[in-house]
C-alpha cells in the first residue's frame, strides 16, 4: 500500500498515538514517578506549541527529506474539522505536519528513520527546558 495517498489528517492521527507512546516510555524510564507527574512531563512534549517549534527547527536544519517534506506539507495544510485546544491554528497545523511524518514513518515501516526523528523530537524538547 502506498501509504503518502492516505489522508494526511490519518497520518497525523497514527503519528499522535506513535509519538504519544514514545514520549509515555521515555518519561517513564527517565523520571519513574507518579502518574501527574508524568503527565506533567509528557505535555511538554506532545503539546502542539511543542511540536511546531520542534518541526519548525528540523526544518531549518534540513533534516527531512523531500519526500518528507511533501508529507509533512500535506499534514500541514490539511483541512481539519476539530478546533485547535489552547493553541492558534498555524501552531496546531504545523503539529499536524509533525504527527503526519511519524504517522507516515511508522506505517511505511521506516524504523530506523522513525526512531531517530522521535529521538530528534526528546533532544529539541529537552534542549528548550
Amino acid at each position: 500500500m502506498n501509504f503518502k495517498l492516505l489522508n494526511p489528517l490519518s497520518l497525523a492521527y497514527m503519528g499522535d498515538g506513535v509519538l504519544d507512546q514514545y514520549v509515555r516510555k521515555y518519561i517513564i524510564l527517565k523520571y519513574q514517578s507518579k502518574p501527574n507527574r508524568l503527565h506533567q512531563e509528557a505535555k511538554r512534549f506532545v503539546s502542539a506549541k511543542s511540536q511546531a517549534q520542534t518541526l519548525e527547527l528540523l526544518l531549518a536544519e534540513g533534516w527531512f527529506t523531500e519526500e518528507e517534506q511533501a508529507i509533512i506539507k500535506r499534514g500541514r495544510n490539511a483541512k481539519s474539522y476539530t478546533k485547535a485546544k489552547n493553541t492558534d491554528i498555524q501552531t496546531y497545523r504545523k503539529s499536524s505536519g509533525l504527527e503526519a511524518i511519524i504517522g507516515f514513518l511508522y506505517l511505511d515501516q521506516q524504523e530506523e528513520r522513525l526512531a531517530s526523528l522521535l529521538e530528534q523530537i526528546v533532544i529539541n524538547v529537552e534542549k528548550r527546558c
